[in-house]
């Protein structure tokens, strides 16, 4: 895929090639079978929300351009960026339904049989009628779109079949439209068939039975012939918080959840066999743009629901079960052993009941008074809001920093605040134009007059379930100057409209807005110095994304003075990589695997005194400049030399490592030493540190917006 020419790659193209590295697993045939169908399923979720987000947001600055000013980094060329998204776009969809032809051959192979309507045996005919008698039919409402006087009202991710009826009337056919919508959020997308034999599996989509019962929705009517095709729309997903100062930011943000519906369709996706009247029909009363946002497709949309396809698969992958970290399985307390060293455990192959249980102690520890969290993305039935409520319960004063505008959790995270709220926690308010991001917990216990902190400082989500998927790192600590800094970032969570001056008075972690890009910027200037000076200079990076111009320009800085520069980035990447004036190449890989590599680690070789970082920003202007983040150095020599490992395992990785390149190839790292599957060796590595060897348990689900960009 071509770059415009330009010392960065536009972020969105890169999110693309991201993508790409996506459809790549769910073409990987050593990829169990059932993970690639899963694949496939990531990579059309991954899609929807890119159009919901990124492409509507790059039509807002089209229509604002020169008007006025946006709260967004604003792109110089949006109109030619959307022309290259809708290419590359095409070319993916092209190459994703090569693939799904051959995972649907290889399915059959497997005896599993995905029919239509049109396939089914009289026993399934017959199972068919009744299931949609029993289930279907009361959910579905079909809608006479001619002779409605306003198009109605289409949710977004929704699936909708287009229905032509026709009968003949003299030399004429007569067509009547209407609309069905897919009650699959009720019903789900797949129905398992009774099958010819016991060692088959036939699956029919629930839209597929609604077509075989179109003449018993549609009799009434009078006509004789039923014809249908799904299609589906994708609306832009921005939130606009406006200014009224009379109004609280949860009033602007439930309000913008209400208005998130009415939001700018961004894409109709259709049935390229659709009716071509029917299409037009469609286009017109939806009041589509033809340009860049109409786009044709196969019979089957919203892949992303083959997330859940049903488990008949006969191989199945074996993921490794998560261990306990060695220190805390041969301790009957957390707390204690938090007390007198660092703990850093590395998620997913380390438990993440660990973290549960020291909350949990925590609760119930009459010595502990205080408990603060910040809370971004949680799991549906938290446990980790269970401690809270339990520790409330048991007279802790708790506070949680709950952010609502984490995108596509805000109605959850609103919730959560009632929740909390009922229970006795004290939410604390979110700061306008500034979304918390920062993974922080706060532990205060009293040894009669004397005040201990504990807690820990996190790359990932208090997320029980992302944890089992999600590459993470959690410093557990009592370190009094780490405590003291995580305490002041409380503060200024708190009491924010004071100003930053408890930020600014940190001086261990590096916090987010305004100090990390200014330190950022420092360290790579004295490794630029010493590569001058002819001494060895180095910056090892992993990171989601870096996408910060300033900071990439700084990158090329320091490799064109000499500074050896390795970086892992899992998905957005608009540096370019490739350039003669580099002393040194740039060695820059993206790692897509089992896991989601989620975790921030910086390394600045320092003169021989490495500085290593965890963090919980990316180095993107968000994360920089709008965004509450924590850096923070780890100073237990031995979890910094494990640390290292676990990259220089990643850096090694030459089966599922691609190459970042300046044109986006997603060229796999090949070469001809022993081969290094980065996640199986790190797991192995870390297993090596505890008595028992791995226990296998069947392979958990991949995750759905997991290998999505949320963070």
């Amino acid at each position: 895929m071509g770059i415009m020419k330009r010392k960065t790659i536009p972020r969105d193209i890169s999110w693309l090639a991201f993508n790409g590295r996506v459809l790549q697993e769910a073409a990987d045939l050593s990829v169990p079978l059932r993970e690639r169908v899963k694949f496939l399923g990531i990579f059309s979720n991954n899609l929807d929300e890119f159009f919901r987000v990124r492409v509507a947001a790059l039509n807002r600055m089209k229509e604002f351009s020169g008007k006025g000013k946006l709260n967004m980094h604003m792109e110089t060329a949006p109109d030619k960026i959307l022309l290259q998204i809708q290419s590359i776009v095409l070319q993916q969809q092209e190459r994703f339904d090569e693939i799904w032809r051959n995972i649907y051959a290889e399915m059959k192979n497997e005896k599993i049989f995905l029919i239509t309507e049109k396939d089914l045996n009289k026993d399934q005919q017959k199972f068919v009628q009744n299931y949609f008698e029993e289930e279907a039919r009361a959910n579905i409402i079909p809608l006479m779109i001619q002779s409605i006087p306003q198009f109605p009202y289409l949710r977004e991710k929704s699936l909708y079949l287009g229905v032509v009826l026709s009968r003949k009337s003299s030399d004429k056919e007569e067509k009547k439209y209407a609309l069905i919508e897919i009650p699959s959020r009720t019903l789900g997308r797949f129905v398992i068939l009774p099958s010819p034999s016991a060692d088959e599996h036939h699956i029919i989509l629930l839209e597929d039975i609604i077509r075989y019962n179109l003449k018993s929705i549609f009799s009434y009517f009078g006509y004789e012939r039923y014809r249908s095709w799904v299609f589906k729309v994708t609306k832009d997903a921005e939130i606009d918080i406006d200014n009224d100062l009379s109004t609280s930011l949860i009033e602007k943000i439930e309000k913008g959840l209400k208005n998130r519906r009415k939001g700018k369709f961004v894409r109709f996706i259709y049935d390229k066999e659709m009716d071509v009247d029917l299409l037009d029909f469609l286009i017109k009363g939806l009041s589509l743009a033809k340009k860049g946002t109409i786009i044709p497709g196969g019979r089957i949309h919203n892949f992303r629901h083959f997330m859940d396809f049903p488990d008949v698969f006969t191989k199945k992958g074996q993921r490794k079960k998560p261990f306990s970290h060695p220190l805390v399985s041969r301790a009957n307390r957390i707390t204690d052993i938090v007390m007198e060293q660092d703990v850093m455990l590395h998620f997913p192959y380390h438990s993440f009941n660990t973290v549960i249980d020291m909350l949990r102690e925590a609760a119930i520890d009459p010595e502990v008074t205080t408990i603060k969290v910040t809370c971004y993305r949680l799991a549906s039935n938290s446990k980790v809001i269970n401690a809270l409520i339990n520790a409330v319960r048991n007279g802790k004063q708790v506070t949680a920093m709950m952010e609502y505008r984490a995108r596509f959790d805000e109605e959850a995270n609103l919730e959560w605040k009632v929740i909390l709220e009922e229970e006795g926690v004290k939410v604390i308010d979110v700061i306008p134009n500034m979304k918390v991001h920062s993974k922080l917990c706060l532990i205060k216990k009293m040894k009669g007059s004397r005040s201990i902190y504990y807690g820990f400082v996190s790359t990932g989500n208090l997320n029980e379930k992302t944890a089992m998927l999600y590459s993470d790192h959690c410093l557990l600590t009592s370190n009094r100057n780490i405590m003291a800094d995580v305490n002041r970032m409380f503060t200024y969570m708190e009491k924010w409209k004071e100003g930053p001056a408890p930020l600014k008075a940190c001086k261990t972690l590096i916090p987010c807005p305004i100090y990390l890009r200014k330190e950022l910027n420092h360290m790579i200037n004295a490794e630029i110095k010493a590569a001058k000076n002819k001494k060895r200079a180095s910056i090892t990076l992993k990171v989601n994304s870096l996408s910060d111009e300033e900071l990439i320009y700084k990158l090329y800085e320091a490799a064109r003075a000499g500074v050896e520069i390795k970086l892992v980035v899992r998905g957005i990447f608009c540096m370019m990589p490739e350039n003669k004036k580099f002393k040194k190449p740039v060695k820059a890989i993206s790692i897509l695997d089992e896991y989601l590599e989620h975790a921030r680690i910086y390394i600045f070789h320092n003169q021989g005194k490495e500085k290593v970082y965890i963090s919980s920003a990316d180095w993107m202007v968000r994360n920089l400049d709008h965004r509450v983040e924590a850096t923070c150095p780890v100073l237990d020599s031995k979890i910094r030399q494990e640390l290292k490992e676990i990259l220089e395992i990643q850096l090694s990785d030459n089966v599922k490592a691609r190459w970042l390149d300046n044109n986006l190839q997603n060229q796999y790292k090949k070469d001809q030493s022993k081969k290094v599957r980065s996640q199986i060796e790190i797991y192995q590595y870390l297993s090596q540190k505890i008595n028992k060897g791995p226990v296998l348990i069947d392979s958990l689900p991949i995750a759905k917006s997991e290998l999505t960009v949320p963070a």
